[in-house]
């Protein structure tokens, strides 16, 4: 127990007294850590568990301090990890499961000391992330691995020099979310094939989080949080550091690229698994059927489609991730999502006792007409569901309780769209008024954005019999409040200090739910996850359109040459590229030759009069003259000296 505190106290933070003592001390030598192994060598081959224990929490203390650059001691930690490795692979039954995890908690700690370089690390974690599901140690290895990494992920910003050692590489990602893909589908699949009992055990232990996609969880939120939360710096707006954030958010943006197309395609086999058990399910005769089909929802939260894929679809949303790039490429994974959710929130939706009672038989049989019904819309995971409005559960505003001296509370509640609002005050509303001492403590509502506003109405006093004045007007109200317009101000103030003898259920303070309706919704329950999750993926997919549709945002060249590209000449013109880059008139015919527009070999002559100014110009001023068609002999001499062939023009639009 002793060794076990110090290992605490060793990785806990620098500011506790012997947490800093212990960082401060010199490496230990190399002698002695050999001595350190031949304790444990002797102990494994004497079979003591109890010594195994002990060196192994050694092991987790020493390998923090440790200096394993000079030959001993890269000797010493080469042994000591084979001892490490021999008890890893080792039968559980043999060595027991709190061995097996001290030997993964002392590898974890020594991960930086026994395996040196990118190189050797990338191999261990590759082969624990792939052979874990065959072994128990590997597996067990693997977790608190990966348990680590995403705690020291969430305390480091991107960019930062720890940041590339704590984010794995593709590769590793990638195995990593194969882990997870197939742990989300094992426990959709438990929905259909455990018994009874075990399917409620089941229940009773999600949403559990497994290390593998605890760290997905963390890679996903680093990654986003960053490049939503980036702001640039104000003090310093020159070209270095704009190119810098520039360079920044494009890096950012790059890895949430990689990273959401690796996870919308699990998501994708999730979803595909969870459309195959809900329709073996709906099509079973098992006596638990609802029961299943319910929870199947609630197992489904546990998964990747609950943890992973609701952050990604509401970061997508900020303007910092709303780029043509994103929207190009996971536009088909967007809609194939869409697809598979909305036919299974469908699937459940329709097994619900809403939908599944048989409507009560009627007297009159109504003919209808065939067009009708075939007019009648189909329905679809929505019907039926009553979607929340942002505003239906309220906004509250509240003071502290009890309420502080010399106390000030102001508050501005806006709700846009709304005809009125509606405040509903608490039971427990209660404050002290005093009109003939300087103790006064009121409400006063306003309608509108501040104090300035229209005066609406005060309250103040309680009904406990405390304050000269019991309750100002008619005390606090019992009904509804109605505030015409969008907008509500609150104004709280106590003018001077709190009676002694004044209890705190007198001064309680107040608390108001502010509302756009006059009867509040039942939003306690929303909607289901999967209709919500099939809806959030639906705004998602068309915002993405509308940036596809839109296209890339216009250049200063386009702006600067918007007049030049409004010329019908030059929208007729054929156009090719250049092997600097540069864009110009096509000089070679087309594969097709197109007839001219222009034609140079036939002369042309203006009239006389066309030259005369138009009457009543004033001397001195300028008028447009009509553009003259030049003779084919001096077109013909022009492209000689200027080495210009003919240009190629589509047809007319005519």
């Amino acid at each position: 127990m002793c060794i076990h505190q110090l290992n605490l106290l060793a990785a806990s933070s620098n500011s506790l007294p012997l947490g800093a003592l212990l960082g401060k001390q010199h490496p230990i030598e190399a002698r002695h850590f050999s001595s350190i192994c031949d304790i444990m060598e002797k102990a494994m081959v004497n079979g003591d568990t109890c010594i195994i224990r002990c060196i192994l929490v050694v092991f987790q203390v020493v390998f923090r301090f440790f200096n394993p650059q000079s030959e001993q001691n890269k000797e010493s930690v080469r042994r000591s990890g084979l001892l490490l490795w021999q008890l890893l692979m080792a039968p559980v039954d043999q060595i027991g499961t709190e061995i097996q995890r001290e030997v993964c908690l002392a590898i974890s700690s020594g991960l930086n000391t026994l395996y040196q370089g990118e190189a050797e690390l990338s191999k261990l974690l590759k082969l624990v992330l792939t052979e874990g599901e065959r072994n128990s140690g590997l597996s067990q290895l693997r977790d608190v691995i990966l348990t680590n990494l995403a705690d020291q992920l969430q305390k480091n910003r991107f960019g930062s020099e720890e940041d590339d050692h704590y984010r794995l590489s593709d590769e590793l990602l990638h195995c990593i979310l194969k882990t997870v893909v197939r742990e989300s589908c094992l426990i959709i699949t438990k929905c259909q094939t455990v018994a009874r009992d075990d399917f409620q055990k089941l229940l009773s232990t999600v949403p559990v989080v497994s290390p593998s996609l605890r760290y997905l969880m963390a890679v996903q939120n680093h990654l986003l949080s960053n490049t939503i939360l980036i702001r640039p710096d104000d003090n310093d707006d020159s070209d270095s550091s704009l190119q810098g954030e520039t360079m920044k958010v494009q890096e950012l943006q790059s890895s949430i690229l990689s990273l959401a197309t690796k996870i919308l395609v699990g998501c994708d086999e999730v979803l595909e698994t969870l459309q195959q058990v809900t329709t073996a399910l709906i099509n079973s005769d098992i006596p638990d059927r609802e029961t299943r089909l319910k929870g199947l929802e609630q197992v489904t939260k546990a998964t990747m489609l609950g943890h992973l894929l609701p952050v990604l679809l509401t970061s997508l949303m900020h303007p910092n991730l709303q780029t043509l790039i994103l929207a190009d490429a996971l536009m088909p994974q967007l809609v194939q999502l869409v697809l598979y959710t909305s036919q299974t929130a469908l699937l459940l939706k329709t097994q619900a006792p809403l939908f599944t009672e048989e409507p009560p038989p009627q007297e009159c049989v109504c003919v209808l007409d065939i067009r009708i019904l075939d007019e009648r819309e189909e329905p679809g995971f929505l019907t039926g569901l009553k979607i929340p409005a942002p505003w239906a559960a309220g906004k509250t505003v509240e003071t502290v309780h009890p309420v502080r001296d010399n106390y000030k509370f102001k508050e501005t509640v806006h709700i846009p769209g709304a005809r009125c609002l509606y405040l509903r005050f608490d039971s427990r509303c209660s404050s002290q008024y005093d009109y003939d001492k300087v103790m006064t403590l009121t409400l006063v509502i306003y309608a509108g954005p501040n104090t300035n506003s229209r005066k609406v109405t005060e309250y103040g006093g309680n009904t406990l019999g405390y304050g000269s004045r019991s309750v100002l007007g008619t005390g606090w109200p019992k009904d509804l409040v109605k505030v015409e317009g969008d907008t509500v101000t609150f104004s709280f103030e106590m003018r001077s200090g709190r009676e002694h003898n004044t209890p705190d259920k007198a001064m309680w303070g107040f608390s108001c739910t502010v509302r756009a309706q006059e009867s509040s919704e039942d939003v306690s329950g929303g909607l289901p996850f999967l209709a919500d999750l099939a809806l959030g993926l639906s705004v998602l997919a068309c915002s993405m359109l509308r940036i596809l549709y839109n296209g890339p945002e216009v250049t200063r060249e386009e702006e600067a040459c918007h007049d030049l590209l409004c010329s019908k000449l030059l929208q007729r013109c054929q156009w090719q590229v250049e092997a600097n880059g540069a864009i110009s008139p096509a000089l070679t015919p087309s594969p097709s030759p197109l007839p001219l527009t222009i034609e140079e070999d036939r002369e042309f002559i203006y009239p006389s009069d066309v030259l005369i100014p138009p009457p009543g110009l004033m001397p001195g001023t300028y008028f447009d003259l009509p553009r003259i068609r030049l003779p084919p002999g001096v077109m013909g001499r022009l492209r000689e000296v200027s080495g210009r062939a003919r240009p190629q023009f589509r047809p007319s639009i005519k």
